[in-house]
């Protein structure tokens, strides 16, 4: 029996050492996986910043090449046609214009990657511009340079890459170059499609917010860009994306706050769970600014965010144009081998990144509806927030006064004392406190 009861416990004292020899095992051999994907992550990211420094020379050399090659093709057609028409100049005029060969068709581009329009690219920088000309005339007329000074809280700047700097306009297609400056980090495409890390938090780790000493120093060298998005649209998209419905987590909670202090319910009854309604989003707008609070970002107006009087960028790009403001972009930072032509993310990381709504709706698609639950009298409020923004942009608001309730306008005109719409227009000035306030009528 003490035999048996010695060897027993022999079994169980090698059977424990056998165990923990083999969860040893494991462990390093999980170890020694992860040290190998780390170390093929860093090859594939010294590659990728090799590739940076060597491609973009061979691929402007195409890019010339091509361009060449179509303006040769082009004379030789001008010259055929010349030679042509003059041939046959006794013949009458009818029967020369018979006989010229047809205009070659005009080179635009619609794939960034393969193809490249010299006329394309001067439309877009005459239309660049005067996007710039335009804000500045707005940015003098209001003296807004001196209204509000440079933030840099939303700037992005690699220096490596040609001093590209980018100001961050959320609910404005900022998702595409988010992605676009994660991989000048660095980021692995297919890192990036699986990964579910904020892309804000990932470009944060190798672009930290710039100090305005070293932002100021480094714009009269720099590509500097933003893009932007007709005001309401943008408020609307980031109502739906963070509010409606309560669907969102972060902002559950403001989403709750707007709905106690809007919204009248049953005595005695619960608290309606659907989320605040556009109206209740717009009232809280109009409080937050009247009370001089800071707004969050998705609905921040750009003239006090990114500062575009007291920041001069380089280039003004919109929603509406945003591939061809985008490729422009691009090129003029040289940077072609390493953003055109990257592979599209899966649709449902393509809605996650974008903030896109499930339905797949456009929130410009939407916007009458929306904001025909809206009077008059709180369209006006809602303007002296974003009109600035209006007319920096050169976007047009008088087409939402089509949208408002027509029944509210005569309260409303009593009420506030703001002329109908259509019989005069008003123009905004700036409180001492830098926010718009409705001016005379004009």
């Amino acid at each position: 029996m003490l035999i048996r009861l010695r060897y027993g416990r022999r079994l169980q004292t090698y059977l424990k050492i056998g165990a923990c020899v083999l969860v040893g095992l494991c462990y390093f051999a999980f170890l020694f996986r992860e040290s190998l994907n780390a170390y093929e992550h860093r090859e594939r990211a010294t590659a990728a910043e090799l590739e940076a420094d060597s491609e973009p020379s061979k691929q402007q050399l195409k890019l010339k090449r091509q361009q060449l090659q179509r303006q040769r093709i082009l004379a030789k057609q001008q010259e055929q046609g010349k030679a042509i028409a003059g041939g046959n100049a006794s013949a009458g005029s009818a029967s020369s214009l018979a006989a010229a060969p047809p205009p070659p068709p005009p080179v635009t581009t619609l794939n960034p990657v393969y193809e490249y329009s010299e006329e394309l690219h001067s439309r877009t920088e005459r239309e660049l511009q005067r996007r710039s000309e335009h804000l500045a005339a707005v940015c003098d007329r209001y003296k807004l340079q001196e209204k509000y000074p440079p933030n840099p809280w939303e700037f992005f700047v690699s220096p490596g890459h040609n001093n590209l700097v980018w100001c961050n306009v959320f609910k404005a297609a900022s998702s595409t170059w988010m992605y676009y400056f994660n991989i000048l980090a660095g980021y692995d495409v297919k890192y990036l499609q699986r990964t579910e890390t904020q892309p804000l938090e990932l470009a944060r780790k190798r672009f930290p917010r710039p100090e305005l000493g070293e932002l100021m120093e480094l714009l009269p060298s720099a590509l500097s860009f933003l893009f932007v998005r007709d005001p309401f649209e943008r408020i609307l998209s980031a109502y739906r994306n963070k509010l409606e419905g309560n669907k969102n987590t972060f902002y559950k909670a403001l989403g709750n706050k707007i709905v106690h202090r809007y919204r009248k319910r049953n005595l005695g009854g619960p608290w309606p769970r659907c989320g605040p309604t556009f109206e209740e989003f717009v009232r809280f707008l109009i409080a937050e600014h009247a009370a001089g609070k800071r707004f969050d970002e998705h609905w921040a107006p750009v003239y006090s965010f990114c500062t575009p009087c007291s920041v001069n960028f380089t280039i003004i790009g919109k929603t509406e144009t945003f591939q061809r403001d985008s490729e422009f972009i691009i090129r003029q930072a040289g940077l072609e081998s390493l953003l055109l032509g990257l592979g599209k993310l899966p649709q449902r990381k393509q809605r996650k990144i974008g903030n896109q709504a499930r339905s797949g709706v456009k929130s410009e698609a939407l916007v009458e509806r929306y904001f025909a639950d809206l009077d008059r009298s709180t369209l006006d409020q809602l303007l002296k927030i974003y009109r600035i923004d209006f007319e920096l942009f050169d976007y047009d608001y008088r087409r939402y006064y089509d949208m408002v309730h027509p029944w509210s306008l005569e309260q409303s005109t009593s009420a506030s004392g703001v002329p109908a719409v259509g019989s005069t227009s008003t123009t905004p000035t700036i409180s001492s406190a830098g926010h718009s306030t409705q001016g005379q009528a004009t």
